[in-house]
């Protein structure tokens, strides 16, 4: 009878110990997901910032050259 709890107990413990394992693996992929998530909007907002300072750079440059000399 004492040998039967033992294992029930260790199993219990093993079953503990592997879901709090899985657990915080999953939580870390999800931070790494969301982190390069944020990584991406941010590039893609500097690429958005880039586009529009390069668009005032050709319109300063047209307005610059139309104006009589």
């Amino acid at each position: 009878m004492r040998k039967s709890i033992s294992l029930f107990g260790i199993l219990i413990a093993m079953a503990l110990t592997l879901s709090m394992t899985s657990c915080r693996e999953t939580k870390e992929d999800k931070a790494e997901e969301a982190i390069e998530e944020v990584e991406d909007a941010a590039e893609d907002v500097g690429d958005g910032i880039e586009d529009a300072a390069e668009d005032v750079e050709d319109e300063v440059e047209d307005a610059t050259d139309d104006s009589p000399q």
